[in-house]
């Protein structure tokens, strides 16, 4: 349910990288084979097999990944167009409530079964059956509320909303076991087509329906469609079907305190993400919420689905490679290669953010650009810290993240309330200075739980974060410079300029070994993918 701009992720934000990168890169560069440590993986794969299965679905992610995006960008630009800001604040105001309702239908289960050394099929049925009760469960006490919801926010229409987009915490919970059985099987190809194809045909439903005169139910249709799709072609892609019944002793109970706790972590995580939009619809009402709501889609949901993958493909192979000198090289060059083009590229976005809003989204967008910035601020920081997510699941860190989670919620909130005293622009301020808070405490909350390399993250982020700056200012200082030109020449000539800026600091000795691990590595994750 991303599409208009609801938060999935709840801490680090569970959101360019292209995954081929880091994996590809631990997989098979000159430090060796992942699993040189292992003689054979739980599922019975060699080393070697793994190795090959991670590096080519890293690959197909990594494909994957750039048709999503372009595909988010095209869903901005063509629903911006038709949709006004206070249809989009509507859904951003459900979303911004029930929203929590997504990470209750699957409870941190797809997580477990994915992270577990060992998984029967009995177990598998038993985790499906759950999350579907889970699921229905969730959508009946959605159903209910709905009055509340609409109260909430003294907005009538949200009723007949929330209790339509309900139905998608049932399906999206029958999806939870499917999706999680193949990412468990390395089928990364399979969920990447999938994560492709379900957005693609629920954009075709909600432009239909736009250019129909539906309004805001455009969106509605776009949510359920994607359920929808997804939920059928996982079960399809996964070729099994749960038992009729619950299966007894079985060994359930490390499934459920694993997602239990990344549950906890995860709700109190996805307040603190999601305050600043019930913040504003709460006091400055639809249309304030709107502009908000495009500027954090514009930005963070493809931004999220640039990270969400790198998790994916992250997690079944980091659990597998238990606590050797292969997991710190994935965390290190995962952490360069998820950071410098995140950092580029939203250098660039804040250097042209005014000309950017003018040409994607038209003249009612106005007070996109000042939001767009300090999140986009915002997005780096977040991203500084986001590999230690993936050491907090493929170690079953969870009681621990949550209370990390807790800590840093209490931050957020507080300097998001704070900020908005100065309105939506203020409310943003709070969110990119917790973010900017959070990054350096969270490498070293870590390190005190569990070892990993510190100094190499701390100094991998200072360097990504000057060439972000440079490449910042660059663009920002092109764009004053053309601005008697068209919006257009105005993007190029800032895009091109920061890109210019950004390449002049390959001079550094440090960051040009850096430019060198990430070419190493997409080449190893490419060549991978090429053989038979």
């Amino acid at each position: 349910m991303a599409s208009v701009g609801l938060r999935r992720s709840a801490s680090h934000d569970n959101p360019s990288f292209c995954p081929a990168g880091p994996l590809g890169r631990a997989i098979d560069s000159h430090h060796g084979a992942l699993l040189a440590t292992a003689a054979v993986t739980a599922e019975g794969l060699t080393p070697d097999t793994l190795g090959r299965r991670a590096a080519q679905g890293a690959a197909s992610t990594g494909a994957g990944l750039v048709t999503r995006i372009g595909l988010q960008v095209v869903t901005v630009v063509v629903l911006g167009r038709l949709l006004s800001p206070a249809e989009y604040g509507l859904i951003a105001m459900v979303l911004a409530v029930i929203g929590v309702g997504e990470l209750l239908r699957d409870s941190g289960l797809g997580s477990a079964a994915i992270q577990a050394p060992t998984l029967s099929a009995r177990q598998r049925s038993n985790l499906f059956w759950s999350n579907t009760a889970i699921g229905l469960a969730v959508a009946l006490v959605v159903l209910a509320g709905a009055p509340l919801v609409a109260a909430a926010y003294d907005q009538p229409q949200l009723t007949t909303i929330t209790r339509v987009l309900a139905v998608t915490f049932w399906l999206n919970a029958m999806m939870t076991q499917y999706r999680a059985s193949l990412l468990r099987a390395m089928r990364f190809g399979a969920v990447a087509t999938i994560d492709v194809l379900a957005p693609a045909s629920a954009l075709v439903v909600a432009v239909v329906a736009a250019v129909a005169g539906a309004g805001y139910w455009a969106l509605v249709a776009q949510q359920l469609t994607q359920s929808a799709v997804a939920l059928v072609a996982f079960a399809v892609a996964g070729r099994w079907l749960p038992s009729p019944r619950w299966h007894r002793g079985q060994q359930m109970r490390q499934f459920f305190t694993f997602g239990i706790f990344l549950l906890g972590s995860q709700l109190v995580g996805y307040v603190a993400n999601n305050i600043d939009a019930f913040i504003i619809g709460r006091r400055f009402g639809a249309a304030d919420t709107g502009l908000y709501n495009r500027a954090f889609q514009l930005l963070m949901n493809p931004l999220n689905q640039v990270r969400t993958p790198s998790t994916t493909v992250a997690l079944p192979v980091l659990s597998r490679a238990g606590r050797t000198a292969q997991f710190d090289r994935i965390v290190r060059t995962g952490q360069l290669v998820l950071g410098y083009p995140v950092a580029v590229a939203l250098g660039i976005v804040v250097g042209t953010a005014y000309p950017l809003v003018a040409v994607m989204l038209g003249g009612q967008w106005t007070g996109v650009p000042p939001v767009l910035r300090l999140l986009a601020v915002a997005g780096v920081m977040q991203t500084m810290a986001y590999v230690g997510y993936w050491v907090y699941l493929s170690r079953g860190l969870t009681r621990q993240l949550m209370a990390y989670t807790t800590v840093t919620a209490v931050l957020k909130i507080t300097l998001v309330l704070v900020g908005s005293t100065w309105g939506p622009v203020g409310v943003a301020g709070g969110y990119a200075l917790a973010a900017t808070l959070e990054w350096p405490a969270s490498l070293w909350w870590l390190s005190r739980i569990t070892p990993i390399p510190t100094r190499a993250l701390y100094g991998g982020a200072g360097r990504i974060l000057a060439v972000g700056t440079c490449t910042g200012a660059g663009a920002t200082g092109a764009v004053w410079a053309a601005a008697a030109w068209p919006s257009l020449v105005q993007v190029l000539v800032g895009a091109l300029a920061g890109a210019l800026v950004a390449a002049a600091t390959t001079t550094v000795p440090r960051v040009r070994r850096d430019l060198g691990e990430l070419v190493h590595a997409l080449r190893a994750a490419l060549g991978r993918r090429q053989r038979p």
